[in-house]
């Protein structure tokens, strides 16, 4: 899945089924939309009723830094979101954050990176399908900027070209989300993403990675 050649506009990814998948449709550049052109997807395992809806936008800058934003849209009172600092940021996936996953095309290894709303990240190397790579070099930090508002909160990171895969310029993006909820009637935490190929949430899958992107040259 990606975007169109000529296109002034993103592509957008919209639930095709209730099992998951994806397809795309071309966006119309008049579209309030467009501003976040692909829609994270709620695993049907995990009901979310305070959540409307979760939307995402990934794109490369001419100096090859990678820019992703998440909006997501709901009863924010009744959501939990960090605006301190956890003790142990391996943890940040435990509460309300965002994610993001880059894999070659061509190759198993792939980077996961998570992004809290207090401002905290996390980033882990893997070679294959949760297999650690612990030969991977440190990176620096992204730039993550967040925002809540009435109805919507609103989070922003740019990654460095130097956290991303080398040697390979088309990639392939799954973006996510889990979201905490402080009304558990319906379960704590749901599980967002572009695509569920799995009957239970798994952002690790490879069939999750859903959107492609090209590294400027």
């Amino acid at each position: 899945m990606r975007c169109a050649k000529g296109t002034e506009r993103p592509e957008k990814l919209v639930p095709d089924s209730d099992d998951g998948t994806a397809r795309i449709r071309c966006m119309n550049s008049n579209d309030a939309s467009s501003d976040y052109p692909l829609q994270l997807l709620r695993h049907p395992a995990t009901p979310a009723p305070v959540v409307s809806t979760i939307e995402a936008r990934a794109l490369f800058r001419s100096d090859g830094f990678l820019e992703l934003a998440f909006r997501l849209r709901g009863d924010m009172a009744r959501l939990l979101i960090p605006t301190l600092p956890t003790e142990d940021r391996k943890l940040l996936w435990e509460h309300t954050c965002f994610e993001a996953f880059v894999a070659s095309v061509s190759d198993t290894a792939y980077r996961e990176f998570n992004f809290s709303p207090s401002g905290q990240w996390a980033s882990y190397a893997f070679s294959d399908y949760r297999l650690a790579d612990e030969t991977a070099a440190m990176i620096d930090s992204p730039q993550i900027t967040s925002r809540l508002f009435a109805g919507r909160m609103e989070l922003e990171a740019v990654i460095f070209p130097d956290a991303l895969l080398a040697g390979s310029r088309k990639l392939l993006l799954g973006l996510s989300a889990v979201v905490e909820a402080a009304d558990t009637v319906d379960g704590s935490h749901s599980y967002w993403a572009l695509r569920h190929p799995s009957p239970r949430p798994d952002f690790h899958h490879r069939n999750s990675f859903a959107f492609e992107l090209v590294k400027p040259r």
